[in-house]
Protein backbone atom coordinates (compact mmCIF):
# COMPACT_ATOMS: atom_id res chain seq x y z
CA UNK A 1 0.00 0.00 0.00
CA UNK A 2 2.61 2.15 0.75
CA UNK A 3 4.35 1.77 -2.80
CA UNK A 4 0.59 2.70 -4.45
CA UNK A 5 0.85 5.68 -2.58
CA UNK A 6 4.73 6.87 -3.51
CA UNK A 7 3.57 5.94 -7.27
CA UNK A 8 0.71 8.61 -6.74
CA UNK A 9 2.34 11.07 -5.51
CA UNK A 10 5.47 10.87 -8.07
CA UNK A 11 2.40 11.24 -10.82
CA UNK A 12 0.88 14.57 -9.40
CA UNK A 13 4.46 15.57 -9.03
CA UNK A 14 5.16 15.47 -12.82
CA UNK A 15 1.41 17.05 -13.72
CA UNK A 16 2.67 19.81 -11.70
CA UNK A 17 5.78 20.48 -12.95
CA UNK A 18 4.72 20.10 -16.82
CA UNK A 19 2.05 22.56 -16.10
CA UNK A 20 4.21 24.65 -14.68
CA UNK A 21 6.68 24.42 -17.79
CA UNK A 22 3.99 25.01 -20.30
CA UNK A 23 3.03 28.32 -18.28
CA UNK A 24 6.66 29.37 -17.96
CA UNK A 25 6.83 28.45 -21.87
CA UNK A 26 4.58 30.55 -23.37
CA UNK A 27 6.58 33.61 -23.76
CA UNK A 28 9.61 31.35 -25.33
CA UNK A 29 10.15 31.07 -28.58
CA UNK A 30 8.74 28.32 -30.77
CA UNK A 31 12.06 26.27 -31.20
CA UNK A 32 12.55 26.57 -27.93
CA UNK A 33 9.10 25.19 -26.90
CA UNK A 34 9.29 22.21 -29.20
CA UNK A 35 13.02 21.50 -27.84
CA UNK A 36 11.56 21.44 -24.23
CA UNK A 37 8.54 19.91 -25.21
CA UNK A 38 10.97 17.03 -26.45
CA UNK A 39 12.95 16.81 -23.23
CA UNK A 40 9.65 16.70 -21.16
CA UNK A 41 8.26 13.81 -23.68
CA UNK A 42 11.50 12.02 -23.10
CA UNK A 43 11.20 12.63 -19.16
CA UNK A 44 7.67 11.54 -19.44
CA UNK A 45 8.73 8.41 -20.83
CA UNK A 46 11.52 7.78 -18.61
CA UNK A 47 8.99 8.40 -15.76
CA UNK A 48 6.26 6.08 -17.39
CA UNK A 49 8.95 3.32 -17.16
CA UNK A 50 10.18 3.58 -14.22
CA UNK A 51 6.56 3.66 -13.41
CA UNK A 52 5.87 0.69 -14.92
CA UNK A 53 8.95 -1.11 -13.63
CA UNK A 54 7.58 -0.13 -10.13
CA UNK A 55 4.42 -1.08 -10.39
CA UNK A 56 5.26 -4.32 -12.12
CA UNK A 57 7.68 -4.80 -9.19
CA UNK A 58 5.05 -3.86 -6.42
CA UNK A 59 2.89 -6.70 -8.28
CA UNK A 60 4.81 -9.53 -7.85
CA UNK A 61 5.97 -8.96 -4.24
CA UNK A 62 2.06 -8.08 -3.46
CA UNK A 63 1.07 -11.64 -5.64
CA UNK A 64 4.11 -13.11 -3.34
CA UNK A 65 2.64 -11.99 -0.44
CA UNK A 66 -1.04 -13.22 -1.12
CA UNK A 67 0.39 -16.29 -1.71
CA UNK A 68 2.64 -16.78 1.55
CA UNK A 69 -0.66 -15.67 3.55
CA UNK A 70 -3.26 -17.71 1.55
CA UNK A 71 -0.15 -21.08 2.72
CA UNK A 72 0.20 -19.72 6.04
CA UNK A 73 -4.19 -19.79 5.85
CA UNK A 74 -4.24 -23.54 5.03
CA UNK A 75 -1.52 -24.31 7.25
CA UNK A 76 -3.63 -23.11 9.89
CA UNK A 77 -6.66 -24.57 8.65
CA UNK A 78 -5.00 -27.84 8.55
CA UNK A 79 -3.28 -27.36 12.14
CA UNK A 80 -6.86 -26.20 13.47
CA UNK A 81 -8.10 -29.20 12.30
CA UNK A 82 -5.49 -31.70 13.68
CA UNK A 83 -5.91 -29.89 16.91
CA UNK A 84 -9.63 -30.12 16.67
CA UNK A 85 -9.28 -33.89 16.03
CA UNK A 86 -6.97 -34.41 18.83
CA UNK A 87 -9.19 -32.56 21.16
CA UNK A 88 -12.24 -34.45 19.96
CA UNK A 89 -10.43 -37.53 20.88
CA UNK A 90 -9.51 -36.40 24.67
CA UNK A 91 -12.64 -34.97 25.25
CA UNK A 92 -13.93 -38.51 24.16
CA UNK A 93 -11.15 -40.56 25.83
CA UNK A 94 -12.49 -38.43 29.29
CA UNK A 95 -15.66 -38.86 28.72
CA UNK A 96 -15.32 -42.45 28.45
CA UNK A 97 -13.14 -42.64 31.46
CA UNK A 98 -15.63 -40.72 33.62
CA UNK A 99 -18.33 -42.77 32.58
CA UNK A 100 -16.08 -45.60 33.91
CA UNK A 101 -15.45 -44.02 36.78
CA UNK A 102 -19.27 -43.10 37.17
CA UNK A 103 -19.86 -47.00 36.64
CA UNK A 104 -17.04 -48.02 39.46
CA UNK A 105 -18.36 -45.17 41.90
CA UNK A 106 -22.49 -46.94 41.38
CA UNK A 107 -20.68 -50.38 42.19
CA UNK A 108 -19.30 -49.20 45.28
CA UNK A 109 -22.25 -47.06 46.44
CA UNK A 110 -24.22 -50.56 45.66
CA UNK A 111 -21.76 -52.48 47.98
CA UNK A 112 -21.84 -49.60 50.61
CA UNK A 113 -25.31 -49.88 50.70
CA UNK A 114 -25.42 -53.46 51.16
CA UNK A 115 -23.28 -53.14 53.69
CA UNK A 116 -24.91 -50.87 55.36
CA UNK A 117 -28.02 -53.05 55.08
CA UNK A 118 -26.19 -55.81 56.48
CA UNK A 119 -25.22 -53.61 59.24
CA UNK A 120 -28.37 -52.91 60.00
CA UNK A 121 -30.06 -56.27 60.47
CA UNK A 122 -27.14 -57.41 62.38
CA UNK A 123 -27.51 -54.76 64.90
CA UNK A 124 -30.90 -55.88 65.03
CA UNK A 125 -30.03 -59.41 65.43
CA UNK A 126 -27.65 -58.34 68.21
CA UNK A 127 -30.63 -56.27 69.27
CA UNK A 128 -32.91 -59.22 69.62
CA UNK A 129 -30.38 -61.44 71.10
CA UNK A 130 -29.48 -58.81 74.05
CA UNK A 131 -33.29 -57.94 74.34
CA UNK A 132 -33.77 -60.48 77.05
CA UNK A 133 -32.21 -61.54 80.48
CA UNK A 134 -32.10 -65.28 80.07
CA UNK A 135 -30.96 -64.91 76.53
CA UNK A 136 -27.77 -62.09 77.29
CA UNK A 137 -27.23 -64.62 80.26
CA UNK A 138 -26.69 -67.41 77.57
CA UNK A 139 -24.85 -65.83 75.02
CA UNK A 140 -21.86 -64.69 78.50
CA UNK A 141 -22.69 -68.58 79.10
CA UNK A 142 -21.68 -69.37 75.51
CA UNK A 143 -18.53 -67.29 75.47
CA UNK A 144 -17.39 -68.40 79.00
CA UNK A 145 -17.46 -72.24 77.81
CA UNK A 146 -15.40 -71.09 74.23
CA UNK A 147 -12.75 -69.20 76.74
CA UNK A 148 -12.39 -72.74 78.65
CA UNK A 149 -12.73 -75.03 76.09
CA UNK A 150 -9.51 -73.17 74.29
CA UNK A 151 -7.68 -72.27 77.30
CA UNK A 152 -8.18 -75.35 79.66
CA UNK A 153 -8.04 -79.31 79.53
CA UNK A 154 -11.28 -80.96 79.94
CA UNK A 155 -10.42 -81.97 83.34
CA UNK A 156 -9.87 -78.74 84.76
CA UNK A 157 -13.34 -77.27 84.84
CA UNK A 158 -17.25 -78.04 85.45
CA UNK A 159 -20.18 -76.07 83.75
CA UNK A 160 -23.52 -75.34 86.24
CA UNK A 161 -21.81 -76.62 89.16
CA UNK A 162 -23.88 -76.81 92.03
CA UNK A 163 -22.97 -75.98 95.81
CA UNK A 164 -24.94 -77.51 98.96
CA UNK A 165 -26.65 -74.35 99.43
CA UNK A 166 -28.64 -74.68 96.10
CA UNK A 167 -26.91 -71.68 94.16
CA UNK A 168 -25.56 -72.87 90.93
CA UNK A 169 -22.69 -70.90 89.21
CA UNK A 170 -22.04 -70.81 85.54
CA UNK A 171 -18.44 -72.64 85.98
CA UNK A 172 -15.88 -73.31 88.23
CA UNK A 173 -11.90 -73.72 87.32
CA UNK A 174 -10.27 -76.71 89.31
CA UNK A 175 -6.83 -75.43 91.09
CA UNK A 176 -5.75 -78.10 93.05
CA UNK A 177 -8.44 -79.29 95.81
CA UNK A 178 -10.02 -75.48 95.47
CA UNK A 179 -12.15 -74.57 92.80
CA UNK A 180 -12.60 -70.77 91.48
CA UNK A 181 -16.33 -69.88 90.60
CA UNK A 182 -16.87 -67.97 87.35
CA UNK A 183 -19.99 -65.90 86.74
CA UNK A 184 -21.08 -64.67 83.64
CA UNK A 185 -24.48 -62.95 83.79
CA UNK A 186 -23.32 -59.30 84.36
CA UNK A 187 -26.60 -57.30 83.88
CA UNK A 188 -26.57 -55.48 80.75
CA UNK A 189 -29.78 -53.70 80.96
CA UNK A 190 -28.00 -51.26 82.87
CA UNK A 191 -25.26 -50.43 79.92
CA UNK A 192 -28.12 -50.64 77.46
CA UNK A 193 -29.29 -47.77 79.06
CA UNK A 194 -26.21 -46.22 79.96
CA UNK A 195 -25.70 -46.26 76.35
CA UNK A 196 -29.15 -44.91 74.81
CA UNK A 197 -29.96 -42.43 77.31
CA UNK A 198 -25.75 -41.42 78.21
CA UNK A 199 -24.59 -40.04 81.43
CA UNK A 200 -28.07 -40.13 83.40
CA UNK A 201 -28.15 -43.56 83.72
CA UNK A 202 -24.57 -44.13 84.99
CA UNK A 203 -25.32 -44.27 88.15
CA UNK A 204 -28.13 -46.77 87.85
CA UNK A 205 -25.09 -48.71 86.17
CA UNK A 206 -22.95 -48.79 89.19
CA UNK A 207 -25.73 -49.49 91.53
CA UNK A 208 -26.71 -52.44 89.11
CA UNK A 209 -23.08 -53.37 89.17
CA UNK A 210 -22.21 -53.34 92.70
CA UNK A 211 -25.19 -55.47 93.49
CA UNK A 212 -24.28 -57.89 90.79
CA UNK A 213 -20.41 -58.17 92.91
CA UNK A 214 -22.27 -58.44 96.43
CA UNK A 215 -24.50 -61.38 94.93
CA UNK A 216 -21.78 -63.28 93.34
CA UNK A 217 -19.30 -62.87 96.59
CA UNK A 218 -22.43 -63.93 98.70
CA UNK A 219 -23.74 -67.38 96.91
CA UNK A 220 -20.33 -68.25 94.90
CA UNK A 221 -17.48 -67.68 97.58
CA UNK A 222 -18.03 -70.20 100.06
CA UNK A 223 -14.41 -71.69 100.92
CA UNK A 224 -15.88 -74.41 103.85
CA UNK A 225 -17.72 -75.97 100.08
CA UNK A 226 -13.68 -76.01 98.57
CA UNK A 227 -14.13 -72.58 96.63
CA UNK A 228 -10.80 -69.80 96.23
CA UNK A 229 -11.52 -66.54 98.69
CA UNK A 230 -12.35 -65.00 94.98
CA UNK A 231 -14.79 -65.24 92.08
CA UNK A 232 -14.64 -64.45 89.02
CA UNK A 233 -17.47 -61.91 87.32
CA UNK A 234 -17.13 -62.57 83.63
CA UNK A 235 -18.28 -59.54 81.32
CA UNK A 236 -18.46 -60.43 78.19
CA UNK A 237 -18.11 -57.33 76.25
CA UNK A 238 -15.16 -55.40 76.38
CA UNK A 239 -16.54 -52.16 75.72
CA UNK A 240 -18.67 -53.16 78.81
CA UNK A 241 -15.90 -54.08 80.69
CA UNK A 242 -14.31 -50.39 79.92
CA UNK A 243 -17.27 -48.76 81.43
CA UNK A 244 -17.05 -50.82 84.36
CA UNK A 245 -13.06 -49.77 84.85
CA UNK A 246 -14.21 -45.92 84.38
CA UNK A 247 -17.22 -45.75 86.61
CA UNK A 248 -17.36 -44.94 89.97
CA UNK A 249 -20.59 -44.97 92.42
CA UNK A 250 -21.90 -42.56 94.98
CA UNK A 251 -18.95 -42.89 97.35
CA UNK A 252 -16.33 -41.96 94.57
CA UNK A 253 -15.00 -45.62 94.24
CA UNK A 254 -14.60 -47.32 91.38
CA UNK A 255 -16.51 -50.25 90.66
CA UNK A 256 -13.62 -52.73 90.10
CA UNK A 257 -12.00 -51.52 93.16
CA UNK A 258 -15.64 -52.46 94.93
CA UNK A 259 -15.45 -55.66 93.44
CA UNK A 260 -12.11 -56.17 94.51
CA UNK A 261 -13.35 -55.20 97.93
CA UNK A 262 -15.62 -57.91 97.87
CA UNK A 263 -13.21 -60.79 96.15
CA UNK A 264 -15.05 -60.43 93.14
CA UNK A 265 -12.70 -59.88 89.96
CA UNK A 266 -14.29 -58.26 87.32
CA UNK A 267 -12.53 -60.02 83.66
CA UNK A 268 -13.17 -59.24 80.14
CA UNK A 269 -12.83 -62.12 77.25
CA UNK A 270 -9.17 -60.56 77.25
CA UNK A 271 -8.26 -60.63 80.68
CA UNK A 272 -10.14 -63.47 81.57
CA UNK A 273 -8.27 -65.89 78.64
CA UNK A 274 -4.96 -64.00 80.34
CA UNK A 275 -6.09 -65.21 83.82
CA UNK A 276 -6.66 -68.69 82.38
CA UNK A 277 -3.40 -68.82 80.49
CA UNK A 278 -1.79 -68.27 84.29
CA UNK A 279 -3.90 -70.90 85.53
CA UNK A 280 -2.73 -73.32 83.03
CA UNK A 281 0.41 -72.95 83.92
CA UNK A 282 -0.09 -73.32 87.37
CA UNK A 283 -2.07 -76.72 86.86
CA UNK A 284 1.01 -77.55 84.47
CA UNK A 285 2.88 -76.54 87.96
CA UNK A 286 0.64 -78.52 90.01
CA UNK A 287 1.08 -81.72 87.60
CA UNK A 288 4.64 -81.74 87.22
CA UNK A 289 4.90 -81.46 91.27
CA UNK A 290 1.93 -84.87 91.42
CA UNK A 291 4.58 -86.11 88.88
CA UNK A 292 7.21 -85.59 90.67
CA UNK A 293 5.42 -87.01 94.44
CA UNK A 294 4.51 -90.16 92.23
CA UNK A 295 8.20 -90.58 90.98
CA UNK A 296 9.53 -89.95 94.70
CA UNK A 297 6.90 -93.15 95.73
CA UNK A 298 7.89 -94.87 92.97
CA UNK A 299 11.92 -94.42 93.97
CA UNK A 300 10.82 -95.35 97.29
CA UNK A 301 9.01 -98.62 96.67
CA UNK A 302 12.26 -99.32 94.20
CA UNK A 303 14.53 -98.72 97.07
CA UNK A 304 12.99 -101.52 99.29
CA UNK A 305 12.89 -103.76 96.54
CA UNK A 306 16.73 -103.37 96.18
CA UNK A 307 17.31 -103.10 99.73
CA UNK A 308 15.29 -107.02 99.91
CA UNK A 309 17.62 -107.62 96.90
CA UNK A 310 20.38 -107.04 98.76
CA UNK A 311 19.40 -108.92 101.93
CA UNK A 312 18.48 -111.95 99.74
CA UNK A 313 22.03 -111.55 97.79
CA UNK A 314 23.93 -111.53 100.95
CA UNK A 315 22.53 -114.44 101.81
CA UNK A 316 23.20 -116.28 98.60
CA UNK A 317 27.00 -115.27 99.22
CA UNK A 318 27.08 -116.38 102.68
CA UNK A 319 25.33 -120.07 100.96
CA UNK A 320 27.96 -119.38 98.46
CA UNK A 321 31.34 -119.18 100.77
CA UNK A 322 29.76 -122.50 102.50
CA UNK A 323 29.93 -124.02 99.30
CA UNK A 324 33.14 -122.88 98.19
CA UNK A 325 34.69 -124.48 101.69
CA UNK A 326 32.68 -127.21 101.72
CA UNK A 327 34.15 -128.09 97.81
CA UNK A 328 37.74 -127.33 98.83
CA UNK A 329 37.40 -129.60 101.72
CA UNK A 330 35.85 -132.58 99.14
CA UNK A 331 38.71 -131.51 96.67
CA UNK A 332 41.13 -132.21 99.53
CA UNK A 333 39.96 -135.83 100.16
CA UNK A 334 39.34 -136.38 96.82
CA UNK A 335 43.24 -136.06 96.38
CA UNK A 336 44.08 -138.12 99.49
CA UNK A 337 41.71 -140.89 98.03
CA UNK A 338 43.10 -140.69 94.84
CA UNK A 339 46.03 -141.04 95.81
CA UNK A 340 45.70 -143.87 97.93
CA UNK A 341 43.85 -146.08 95.05
CA UNK A 342 46.91 -145.20 93.31
CA UNK A 343 49.27 -147.44 95.62
CA UNK A 344 46.95 -149.87 95.83
CA UNK A 345 46.67 -150.27 92.37
CA UNK A 346 50.69 -151.40 92.52
CA UNK A 347 49.88 -154.10 94.35
CA UNK A 348 51.47 -152.68 97.38
CA UNK A 349 49.91 -151.29 100.81
CA UNK A 350 52.44 -149.65 103.37
CA UNK A 351 51.13 -149.03 106.70
CA UNK A 352 51.51 -145.40 106.28
CA UNK A 353 48.82 -145.27 102.99
CA UNK A 354 46.66 -147.22 104.96
CA UNK A 355 46.66 -145.32 107.78
CA UNK A 356 46.23 -142.49 105.11
CA UNK A 357 43.00 -144.47 103.70
CA UNK A 358 42.14 -144.80 107.06
CA UNK A 359 41.92 -141.05 107.93
CA UNK A 360 40.62 -140.20 104.48
CA UNK A 361 37.46 -142.35 104.98
CA UNK A 362 37.16 -141.30 109.01
CA UNK A 363 37.04 -137.67 107.24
Amino acid sequence: MNSIAAVAVALAAIAVVAWAVIVWTRGRSEAQTAALRQEMQALLATQAQTLATQVGQLSQTMTQQFGQVQHALQKGVADTGLLASQAQTAVATELQNSREMLGKINQQLGEVQRAGRDLSQASQTLQMVLGGAKTRGTLGEVALEHLLEDALPRAAYEFQYSFATGAVVDAIVRSGNRNLSIDSKFPLDAYRRLVETGEEARREFAQAARKHADSIAEKYILPNEGTLDIAFMFVPSESVYYELLMTEDAKGARLDAYSRAKGVIPVSPNTLHAYLSAILMGLKGMQVEENARRLLGSLAGLRKQVEAFAEVYEKLGTHLRHAQQSYEDADSKLGRARNALDQMAQGALPEAPAKALEATTKD
